[in-house]
């Protein structure tokens, strides 16, 4: 029975000891703004740290020789977690929950910046058909006035003997070109997943890859508009026109990553329950039987009347 024990205990160790880093890494990856490596290799450090100072208390008390050397050791070693314990439970680990204490206010922010860049191609197109409509319909009331303004007219069309209603549709179509280029739609496709992906991690509160929408609705957004811009540069003969416009505003989601805040009664009760079942080990082990020395001996005052912590023992 004792050997099932202390394996059960061991394994809760271990495993409180992976769960805290873990949410130390959260916390973390939030604090750096999806710094991934480095955030990693610190919950590596702080999980490594603390199971390997908890194992290393349980294989002290549970040592057949030199006691006190080995009980001394077994304070220090259970000093350092405690420390350790202290600092880790005021940063990083109340970070994930101070950033996802704040969740409402980021989702409506992250999700009114994605809504916009949405709406921005529809309103692109508008932008086009409306653009095409205008120049179709000067194309239309210069030919009909030819014969009133015909320089006007030498400005917009050729005198080839082609229609003129002929001209007008291929001058249109090469407009749609223009503002619709071969690429738009495979543009409008990538970025239309990526928007709809980052909705869904948005509104499921998804803590590693919200970091990333964090990151880049703003940037994707301005590139994006950018891109429709380009697309709209472009000017038909006689075309006049205005570049299409689209204002782009964005709250700030970032600083409720990048401040820290303290630690609540419950990232502290959370703390406090990770380290307890990481000294589970310490405390199911039970010492040598030859060793005198103990913590509830320790400040014991019987113990000054008694040799029990001598040097040779």
């Amino acid at each position: 029975m004792k050997h099932s024990k202390f394996s059960l205990a061991d394994d809760l160790t271990l495993l409180a000891a992976l769960s805290f880093g873990y949410v130390c890494f959260l916390g973390a990856n939030f604090f750096t703004l999806g710094n991934t490596k480095q955030s990693i290799i610190l919950a590596v450090i702080i999980a490594v740290l603390l199971e390997g100072l908890a194992f290393g208390v349980k294989l002290l008390k549970r040592t057949s020789r030199n006691f006190k050397s080995c009980f001394i050791w077994e304070i220090v070693l259970l000093a350092a977690f405690v420390g350790l314990a202290f600092i880790f439970a005021n940063s990083p680990f109340p970070h994930y929950f101070t950033v996802s204490g704040k969740k409402a206010e980021i989702q409506s922010k992250l999700l009114a910046s994605i809504t916009q860049a949405e709406n921005m191609f529809d309103e692109y197109e508008s932008y086009a058909e409306n653009r095409k409509s205008i120049y179709k319909s000067k194309l239309r009331s210069v030919a009909a006035a030819k014969n009133v303004n015909p320089k006007e007219y030498a400005k917009c069309f050729e005198n080839n003997g082609v229609a003129d209603e002929t001209q007008i549709e291929n001058k249109i179509f090469a407009v749609n070109a223009n503002l619709f280029p071969s690429n738009y739609e495979a543009m409008q496709e990538v970025d239309s997943k990526w928007l709809a992906d980052a909705r869904r991690t948005v509104e499921s509160w998804k803590p590693i890859g919200i970091v990333a929408v964090v990151n880049e609705v703003e940037k994707n957004s301005k590139k994006w508009l950018g891109e429709l811009q380009s697309f709209s540069s472009v000017r038909g003969k006689d075309e006049q026109a205005e570049d299409f416009a689209y204002p782009l505003s964005f709250d700030d989601v970032k600083t409720a990553f990048t401040t820290l805040g303290k630690p609540t009664p419950l990232t502290i009760g959370l703390a406090a329950l990770a380290y307890v079942l990481m000294l589970l080990s310490w405390f199911f082990s039970e010492r040598d039987t030859k060793s005198s020395y103990s913590f509830r001996d320790l400040f014991s005052k019987k113990r000054k009347d008694k040799g029990k912590y001598d040097v040779n023992q």
